[in-house]
């Protein structure tokens, strides 16, 4: 029998998940699944320490998929639902937004993600543009100077070898958390 996470969460204290308990329950009966219920309490923009826990148990391989009620109780934005999702999928892990009717292990689910996926992007595109065309008519129509005010430090040439070597470990930590190990050498750029 296969086991799947339940993930349940709610924008506002003052709402209630069990709509959605209820729901996610009797599709994982219909479908014979056993399964886990990760309920999120309490979550910020920033902070959702129960999806993150969900996230590390999938990447585990503990559980077969993931179901949610809706979409967008699993992500706030377009590009956080698309790279998670990207990365359960290529891990062969299911995941299936129950009102959505969208199962992304399908065939007819990865199309529908590719989909999302072009229209995030379509999405993102837009947003930039709207941003280059407010900055120059900033910029030329109201003749507003962009970027920060200088400072005293402006006035006087900074130091570069702390900022040089700082760079450097940050570079070969992200590295490192990818299995590469190599000295930190390797990683101050050659000027």
């Amino acid at each position: 029998m296969k086991k799947v996470a339940l993930y349940l969460r709610v924008s506002t204290l003052d709402q209630t998940v069990e709509n959605q308990k209820m729901r996610l329950i009797e599709y994982a009966n219909q479908h014979s699944y056993e399964y886990d219920v990760f309920e999120e309490v309490e979550s910020s923009r920033r902070t959702r320490p129960v999806k993150q826990t969900l996230l590390q148990k999938l990447r585990n391989g503990e559980y077969f998929g993931c179901v949610v009620y809706k979409i967008d109780r699993w992500a706030r934005s377009s590009t956080e639902l698309i790279l998670e999702i990207k990365e359960l999928t290529d891990k062969n892990i299911a995941f299936i937004s129950v009102s959505d009717s969208l199962d992304f292990s399908s065939a007819t689910g990865r199309l529908h993600f590719q989909i999302l996926a072009i229209f995030a992007e379509f999405e993102r595109s837009l947003i930039s543009d709207r941003t280059r065309l407010a900055l120059r008519r900033k910029k030329e129509v109201d003749g507003i100077t962009l970027g920060r005010p200088a400072g005293s430090k402006d006035k006087k040439s900074r130091r570069k070898s702390g900022y040089i070597l700082r760079h450097a470990r940050e570079k070969q930590e992200a590295a490192s958390q990818s299995g590469i190990h190599k000295p930190i050498q390797d990683y101050i750029d050659k000027q």
